[in-house]
């Protein structure tokens, strides 16, 4: 017997299969491109996605001599798919970073109060989330809109594929911006203003519950036991930090990624005028009744791969020609203490705090003699940085985080490793799986088959394997740095602001650096 867990991320899905003690028994993995032919767009094939995704579960099962007998899926969040009248995909879906939604928001939050949807759901306006781009979809092409028989986001569009009626969990419910995270109902005044019928929407569930048992012959294709259920999952970050151990307050799991994030447990729901202000939400956590919040840069991990594609062009061929992977090859490269450069890591939008959609990335201090690894070193301080001030404004909430657990390819980086645990001067504890959205998703599923406590399956299946302290000497040095730091948003925004011709920048969310 065995349990699968599915992580259906904005570059490509993942299936890993677990036995009953947690061992990672096989997996699978499948790549699919970002689409970006206008600026400000960033969009996947649906259709590419559920066929990447269905090949990945029967791969990994055709490894495994144990027979699945649950599947649960952690899904990236607020990228949506229109679903017609035969149940085919009408368009392509609008992952974190397409902005394009940033021109309906004005507009409704002026009628709708930005204040009362974050009270109702916990989030605070930004294009990323559901509801705008859904607004964005009904305004701009009406014809897939009035089409639409529903839409799902990718937990739900995976769950179809497999013969289910589809649920969506509560965490990725919440992402929407359309959930009133209290009730866990979609609340009527957000759809009434969307013009949008609640039955054209999955009915939410919590994570852990059964959504029904595949067909026999959809599960004998994929290799599946022919009475497989499905339990309700999760947004990927919250499903990631149950699959790193994140089971009690103090605890957060620090995931890199495509984006890089921060994601916290608590026990109470937590609406406080500095989240708000900082753009730091409250929804469901994984685990029924505890409440997360994650605080995120969305150009994260992306720099690293920027860097290798434009300049790693050395690593690229070494790698090629060893078979090491050129990423271990860069990381390795780069100098042991920190740099004299400071880098602002907005290559995209910004995350969070500021959910800033416009303003750009800078590199300062620059000299002939900075060097590659210096500049490289100065992109992965920069990002740790962005955490460091959101960490913070958590604290100033209430919410305190002693022990961060690193996940995601970049956690099998030691030497990235220290250099986050020096930035943010907090422990970083490192885990045996670091694709911790199919674990959490595997915990999941193996409670829903079995009706264990999810936090008992996931202290039992977790495995810590390595403590990193911060080095004082370096921690000393990001400390006087890091109000240096915050000092550079602002400054590069009133900057971008001129330039544009503006004598009214843009107004900035939270001034976290100057509370």
């Amino acid at each position: 017997m065995s349990y699968l867990g599915l992580d259906v991320g904005t570059t490509g899905c993942k299936a890993a299969i677990f036995d009953r003690s947690g061992k990672l028994l096989s997996a699978a993995y499948r790549e699919y491109p970002i689409i970006s032919q206008i600026e400000g767009w960033a969009e996947i094939d649906s259709q590419l996605v559920r066929e990447s995704c269905l090949a990945v579960i029967k791969e990994a099962a055709s490894h495994c001599s144990y027979k699945v007998r649950a599947l649960s899926i952690s899904s990236q969040g607020e990228a949506f798919t229109p679903i017609g009248r035969n149940g085919e995909i009408l368009c392509n879906a609008m992952v974190s970073s397409d902005a394009r939604a940033a021109s309906v928001i004005h507009s409704f939050g002026k009628k709708f109060g930005l204040q009362r949807l974050y009270d109702i759901t916990g989030h605070t306006a930004h294009p990323m989330f559901t509801l705008f781009k859904l607004l964005w979809l009904r305004d701009n092409q009406p014809d897939i809109w009035s089409s639409a028989r529903r839409f799902y986001c990718f937990e739900e569009l995976i769950q179809h594929a497999l013969g289910v009626e589809p649920s969506i969990s509560y965490p990725l419910a919440g992402r929407t911006m359309m959930l009133d995270v209290r009730t866990h109902r979609w609340d009527d005044e957000i759809l009434s203003s969307l013009e949008l019928e609640p039955s054209k929407l999955a009915s939410p569930k919590p994570s852990g519950e059964v959504v029904g048992v595949i067909p026999t012959q959809i599960a004998c294709e994929l290799g599946l036991s022919e009475h497989t259920i499905v339990v309700a999952g999760g947004h990927d970050q919250p499903c990631g930090a149950l699959g790193s151990g994140v089971t009690d307050a103090g605890r957060a799991m620090y995931a890199t990624g495509t984006v890089e994030c921060l994601c916290a447990a608590f026990a109470q729901p937590v609406f406080d005028r500095k989240l708000f202000d900082s753009n730091l939400c409250t929804y469901d956590y994984t685990i029924p009744g505890m409440f997360t919040t994650i605080a995120f840069s969305l150009t994260g991990g992306n720099l690293l791969k920027w860097f290798r594609d434009e300049w790693g062009y050395q690593e690229m061929q070494e790698a090629a020609r060893t078979g090491s992977d050129p990423y271990d090859l860069l990381l390795e490269a780069i100098p042991n203490t920190p740099t004299n450069l400071m880098t602002l890591p907005y290559f995209t939008p910004s995350g969070t705090p500021y959910f800033e959609t416009d303003v750009k990335g800078a590199i300062f201090g620059l000299s002939l003699s900075s060097t590659r690894g210096e500049v490289l070193r100065s992109l992965l301080e920069g990002v740790a940085f962005e955490m460091r001030l959101n960490l913070d404004i958590m604290s100033r909430s209430g919410i305190k985080i002693d022990e961060l657990v690193a996940v995601g390819g970049g956690a099998k980086s030691k030497k990235w490793t220290q250099l986050k645990a020096d930035v943010l001067n907090r422990p970083i504890t490192t885990v045996a799986v670091t694709e911790a959205g199919c674990l959490g998703a595997a915990i999941l599923a193996r409670a829903g088959d079995t009706g264990e406590d999810i936090k008992s399956v996931a202290n039992k299946w977790v495995q810590t394997t390595d403590v990193i302290e911060p080095n004082r000497d370096h921690s000393d040095v990001y400390d006087a740095r890091f109000a240096d730091y915050v000092r550079l948003y602002p400054a590069l925004k009133k900057l971008s602001a001129e330039r544009r011709g503006s004598d009214d920048p843009l107004p900035m969310s939270g001034r976290p650096g100057s509370q």
